[in-house]
């Protein structure tokens, strides 16, 4: 019995035999020509040729993947047809001489690069489309092509890592689970295999070759290992733990249209937190009572240019109407530190978490902020809309938001513009500034929403993107603890709500000592909602 530990993608538990498919491998060397003609024609040529497998993909898993997941091949199309990326391998070829299939690797890193820095998870789905999009674009020009062969029987599927094309082109009939030496979490692979329910476990190394092909394995996406030749004894203890997996995963089905209320009596409002349009379709499927965080500043990032007013009022009104009726709430334009446009490029500062960035920018540039207000304000009347704004540190900048909210009101009313009159204003409290003053804040808003990362991280004078810091970042330090409750008192005693939107409201361990403080409201990752839902009931 051999046991490789990995990372849990996927929870779950598969058994059966493992078939283990590597790709071709490939040498991508840098090498100059002198034709450089013939290497823009060939680059074209797997592009196009690209184009049509995406195409032909698309379509046959739309049916059972639904459109939603399925375009993340659209995406991948766009991407081929994306004038920076085609001009950035253009380039290498006609500046540097470099043959095409090294300039396409060029561009996957160069891409790649941009998004590293992005630590929000759904930015970095993109990351994942660029080296898709350059792989698929590497083995046309390499001329390594190739099918997988079926097992003819359910099987495990392992390789050294699996693309999105990979996961949708296997016969779905024969997949258990999938296992990886390598991957990411937010790859695109990862996604889809969470979209099918397949339990995965990516980074098992390099160890898990392909001597295992055939053999009998146990893969635990609860744990995040693979057990290859287990003993009797140990394969039975797997069968019970699946089958009573499988019974949880079914009860916590049952839990959707239930109250979160906890055995006191007391009710949780458990929201989605969601970065597009699309986001909506998952949260309804896990049930959420509302939309907790919708991030306008992905609309920002995925536009070439400023998104107008028109471009934004028809994705707010989508989420308004698709919710019908629940809580929407969007903040408003996040860009800043690890979150830019590639329009927008501030100066470059020493210390960018506490520079130019969130509700700085859109009251230093009013047109923009007013644009955004317009949209927001004219797709109100589609369902029940309230608005948020980042990183508030005084009162200062509340009355200056509501300036420029009363200048919008009169714009529409003058051109006899429909607008809801309901519409609550929210700020985030990220700063131990925003803290030590939300009694006074909590006079001018109707809600806060607290943001636990930005308030760890302020209160701790911790980076929360440098990994050498990972073991003092923590969301429940006592001083972070202090943060969250004091605003909970003072914005009680002012009368308004209160929720979490930050990562660790998913965190299962501190759900009562949230509702302990007082917390109204909780905001998660759609999947984390019913889980979340559960763990509300059981609390006293």
């Amino acid at each position: 019995m051999v046991t490789f530990k990995g990372t849990k993608v996927v929870s779950g538990i598969a058994i059966g035999r493992l078939f283990v498919y590597m790709h071709p491998d490939r040498q991508i060397s840098r090498a100059t020509v002198e034709d450089t003609q013939a290497q823009l024609e060939a680059f074209h040529e797997a592009r196009l040729k690209a184009v049509e497998q995406l195409e032909a993909i698309y379509e046959s898993s739309a049916a059972y993947l639904g459109e939603q997941s399925a375009s993340i091949f659209v995406a991948q199309e766009m991407l081929l047809e994306d004038a920076q990326y085609i001009g950035y391998v253009e380039k290498q070829i006609k500046e540097n001489n470099y043959n095409a299939a090294y300039s396409v690797a060029l561009a996957s890193d160069e891409f790649s690069r941009l998004f590293t820095s992005i630590e929000d998870k759904y930015m970095q789905s993109h990351i994942a489309d660029v080296k898709d999009v350059s792989e698929r674009l590497l083995r046309i020009l390499c001329g390594l092509e190739s099918e997988t062969t079926d097992p003819g029987e359910p099987c495990i599927f392992a390789s050294d890592d699996f693309n999105a094309g990979d996961i949708v082109q296997f016969n779905r009939e024969n997949v258990l689970g999938f296992a990886t030496m390598f991957g990411s979490p937010v790859s695109h692979a990862s996604i889809l295999a969470g979209t099918m329910g397949l339990p995965s476990v990516i980074g098992l190394g390099q160890e898990m070759l392909s001597i295992y092909d055939g053999h009998m394995a146990i893969l635990n996406g609860i744990k995040g290992e693979l057990i290859i030749d287990p003993d009797k004894r140990t394969l039975e203890r797997m069968k019970r733990k699946q089958k009573d997996y499988e019974e949880q995963q079914r009860m916590l089905l049952l839990l959707k249209g239930k109250n979160n209320v906890t055995k006191s009596g007391r009710y949780i409002n458990v929201y989605a937190n969601i970065g597009n349009a699309e986001g909506v379709e998952t949260a309804l499927l896990y049930d959420a009572g509302g939309i907790g965080l919708f991030r306008s500043e992905f609309i920002y990032m995925e536009s070439p240019t400023y998104p107008s007013e028109d471009e934004q009022f028809m994705i707010y009104k989508e989420v308004l109407e698709k919710m019908r009726g629940r809580k929407v709430i969007i903040r408003t334009l996040d860009l800043g530190t690890d979150k830019q446009a590639s329009y927008f490029r501030p100066e470059k500062e020493v210390n960018p978490a506490l520079g130019y960035r969130a509700i700085r920018i859109s009251l230093a540039q009013p047109g923009i902020f007013k644009t955004q207000l317009r949209a927001l304000y004219r797709a109100s009347v589609y369902g029940n809309l309230d608005i948020l704004f980042p990183l508030i540190i005084s009162v200062d900048e509340v009355l200056a938001i509501k300036k420029l909210i009363r200048e919008v009101k009169d714009e529409l009313d003058s051109e006899k513009t429909e607008y809801s009159s309901d519409i609550r204003l929210g700020i985030m409290i990220e700063t131990p500034a925003a803290v030590m003053i939300s009694d006074k804040l909590a006079k001018h808003v109707d809600f806060f929403s607290i943001g636990t990362n930005d308030l760890t991280q302020y209160t701790l004078a911790i980076d929360r993107q440098n990994p050498k810091l990972e073991t003092y970042f923590t969301t429940m330090h006592p001083a972070v603890y202090k943060m969250i409750e004091i605003t909970v008192e003072n914005a009680h005693k002012a009368g308004i709500t209160v929720d979490i939107c930050g990562e660790a409201a998913a965190d299962l361990s501190h759900t009562a000592d949230y509702i302990n403080l007082g917390i109204d409201a909780l905001s998660v990752a759609p999947n984390m909602v019913l889980p979340l839902r559960k763990k509300i009931r059981e609390c006293d």
